[in-house]
């Protein structure tokens, strides 16, 4: 059966929560690859609301979840999210759910790391969300990290320790701070082990099984395309690789099981934190999509930006990502507009050009090259099929298509799950 890869090709919070939600309920498991609890996913199930940041989406429907290797795992946010779903009467047991035994560590340390370097920075701020992602991928390919299937071994830890606390006294001292409490961090774990262990398995194995047996698996990306570490605005990334390639490292199955590959593209463009935006509206148009969109972080509530859709950015993700399809979100908050914009190609010192240069410092020089299109005055909010749209809202559509060189395989029109336009299904596509 086919697999299916869903990435997120702007900078993250493009609306893969609802698409996930939709492709979960066709699936027989979902499996999160890479990032942490600084991702945010919001389902909108018959009117009830999950806010999900480490959970796949898929356990909000019973399909079996799994937390790969490639994720780095807080336990103790995993725990308070895990109650809180719960509390809304969603199901969460050892059958539908599991985590990756090689999966490393998020500490208090790490957190406390991020806000410390955060906050020393000045100028040279990332805008991380200070919840230690950064610190805990450091710690993983600096080969200190405390790992899921340390949590059985904690009173054997005396040279994982040694390693992980030279280099954190060292850092600690800088910044004038206590070295690591051993202790109290053993306690710690101790004390959230039996929780994080009723789950932790070889999920690799899991997934092999899974597959052997026919199964269609979903792998749920977390942030974009434009944040990813190698290939993103850096410095103004995330600390994975949140391309569809590291579907094959990040869950333990090979290259061969992303499938087909659904970058999921907002309407229009939002970032949150700092970094280039060529597009960003800092005018009443920006603030009317913010509104529109109600653009705040599902994890930090914080307030994203707003700009016109980047057909160069996303023809680049797409490119990058090897996208089959893309799903079209939030069409609804474009209606009304007298015109609406599309970015397609950047002046750079006098010369345009069609792509995202890797230097941060000619990325912050880019002036957007428009084109501009008469825009739609009746709504599109729950069309569900093409005759629902507005003529013009149909151009945008196929103007976009052409841009970024990609089709569309869906366009949603609310956060409600039917309020979507099928045009082909990722699951009967490969």
């Amino acid at each position: 059966m086919p697999n299916v890869t869903v990435i997120g090709a702007q900078w993250g919070d493009e609306g893969k929560g609802k698409i996930v939600d939709w492709l979960a309920a066709k699936a027989d498991a979902v499996v999160r690859f890479q990032g942490g609890h600084n991702a945010g996913h919001t389902l909108v199930v018959d009117g009830t609301t999950y806010k999900l940041s480490l959970l796949p989406s898929g356990i909000v429907t019973g399909t079996l979840s799994l937390i790969g290797n490639g994720v780095v795992l807080d336990p103790w946010a995993l725990k308070d999210e895990i109650e809180r779903l719960e509390a809304q009467g969603v199901s969460i047991t050892a059958q539908n759910f599991g985590i990756a035994d090689n999966c490393a560590l998020i500490l208090p340390l790490h957190g406390e790391l991020d806000g410390l370097r955060e906050a020393a920075a000045g100028k040279g701020k990332i805008g991380t969300t200070k919840r230690g992602i950064g610190p805990a991928y450091e710690d993983k390919v600096g080969r200190r990290a405390i790992r899921v299937c340390d949590l059985s071994h904690l009173d054997e830890l005396e040279a994982q320790l040694d390693r992980l606390c030279a280099h954190h006294d060292a850092l600690r001292a800088g910044f004038g701070e206590p070295p690591v409490d051993r202790e109290a961090l053993v306690a710690q774990l101790k004390d959230i082990a039996p929780f994080v262990r009723q789950y932790a398995q070889p999920v690799w194995k899991r997934l092999r099984d899974v597959r052997a047996d026919g199964a269609r698996i979903l792998f749920e990306g977390a942030q974009g395309v434009l944040l990813d570490v190698d290939h993103g605005t850096y410095p103004f990334v995330t600390s994975s690789n949140t391309v569809s390639g590291s579907v094959a490292a990040g869950s333990g199955l090979g290259p061969g099981a992303a499938g087909f590959v659904l970058g999921i593209v907002k309407a229009y463009t939002t970032r949150v934190g700092s970094g280039p935006f060529p597009t960003e509206l800092e005018d009443e148009i920006g603030q009317r999509l913010g509104e529109r969109g109600h653009e705040f972080g599902t994890v930090t509530a914080r307030k994203r930006r707003c700009g016109w859709f980047d057909a160069v950015l996303v023809r680049q993700s797409c490119a990058i990502s090897g996208v089959h399809g893309i799903a079209l979100t939030k069409l609804d908050v474009l209606d009304g507009f007298e015109t609406v914009k599309i970015c397609t190609g950047y002046r750079l010192d006098g010369q345009v050009i069609d792509y995202l240069p890797s230097s941060a410092v000619e990325q912050a020089r880019l002036e957007p090259v428009y084109e501009e299109m008469e825009g739609w005055q009746d709504s599109t909010e729950g069309a569900r099929t093409w005759a629902d749209l507005p003529a013009q809202a149909i151009k945008y559509i196929r103007r976009i298509e052409e841009l970024i060189e990609c089709p569309a395989a869906s366009v949603s029109t609310s956060p409600e799950r039917d309020d979507t336009i099928l045009v082909r299904n990722p699951f009967a596509e490969m």
